[in-house]
């Protein structure tokens, strides 16, 4: 943002401006501040002009919600601008590549849950059996996610009730007794933060299959309409926001991600636990302001770390 004086006669008329890029082209905001301003008041103004403006081009950052509204031709060439401009490779991964990437999305979906074994003791557990001194529960989901993983590499099932319940029976076999069961009539899902306050409410039980219905319905339509990277982040976020299971939401929702950018011929992507806090961010959002960009932005940010770790080999 910058100053911009002009001239009036022989009084001086401040604005704020700032230019930016849009769909290729750069466009300028201008807010008008005042005439002959003393230096005091021209701070005093341009500081909550500069906020105000903040605010103004977040709504420029919005990517809408396909899901909620059909995107006009401008927005749908604005997803396809922002992921061009990533130039994300799209082919197949290698064995070994297929080996590192199933330890690190092992390791990170479960450590964003809350999981306390590190990729070190990942790797131990899936390429030589050898269990750390963990929980029963930890080194069964070790082996559930990776199992998984393995799954929607072989499938034919772009998204489907029974595909989800699938995956989270294979994730959670020998650690969850509701593992592969949506939830229960009477079993509800409120998630708060440290300090008690409620940040996400799953749908109401009884709405559960009928919002998953739906959600197969709207992918089967729209899966050729939009881009593939939109279509699976989309998908993503909603399956987060039914909370179709008593647990282990997280690690499906991600699973299910990948299994729509495998089947569009995308590589998979691995939400690294380290981004965790922006993940979220993204997740509330998409739930509060129907904006999809961050998570966009985050699956570009997350196959752009893999492509560098995968150059170096590790």
């Amino acid at each position: 943002m910058h100053l911009e004086i002009r001239k009036k006669g022989k009084r001086k008329v401040y604005y704020l401006a700032h230019s930016f890029r849009d769909e290729g082209k750069v466009r300028k905001i201008r807010r008008y501040l005042g005439i002959d301003l003393s230096e005091k008041k021209l701070r005093k103004i341009r500081q909550q002009a500069e906020e105000a403006m903040k605010g103004q081009m977040e709504i420029y950052k919005v990517i809408r919600d396909p899901f909620r509204t059909v995107l006009s031709s401008k927005e749908v060439r604005e997803v396809e601008n922002l992921i061009s401009r990533k130039e994300i490779k799209i082919n197949h991964l290698s064995e070994e590549e297929w080996k590192r990437f199933t330890e690190l999305f092992t390791y990170s979906t479960n450590a964003i849950e809350g999981s306390t074994v590190n990729l070190s003791e990942v790797k131990d557990i899936l390429e030589r059996n050898k269990w750390p001194p963990k929980s029963k529960e930890e080194i069964s989901e070790t082996y559930g996610v990776a199992e998984a993983i393995e799954y929607i590499r072989k499938t034919r099932d772009h998204l489907s009730i029974n595909l989800m319940k699938k995956l989270h029976k294979i994730t959670f076999n020998n650690s969850k007794s509701f593992a592969g069961k949506l939830r229960g009539k009477g079993v509800e899902v409120v998630i708060a933060d440290g300090f008690g306050n409620i940040v996400h409410r799953g749908a109401p039980q009884r709405q559960v299959n009928g919002l998953l219905k739906e959600l197969v319905s709207w992918y089967r339509k729209n899966k050729t309409k939009y881009h593939p990277i939109l279509i699976a982040a989309v998908i993503h976020n909603q399956f987060e926001n039914i909370h179709p299971f008593q647990d282990g939401n997280g690690r499906v929702g991600r699973l299910i991600l990948n299994n729509i950018l495998l089947k569009h011929n995308f590589p998979p992507v691995n939400i690294d636990f380290k981004n965790r806090s922006e993940y979220y961010l993204a997740l509330q959002d998409y739930e509060k302001r129907g904006n999809i960009r961050p998570t966009i932005e985050l699956i570009l940010k997350e196959y752009k770390i893999f492509r560098k770790n995968s150059r170096k080999g590790g």
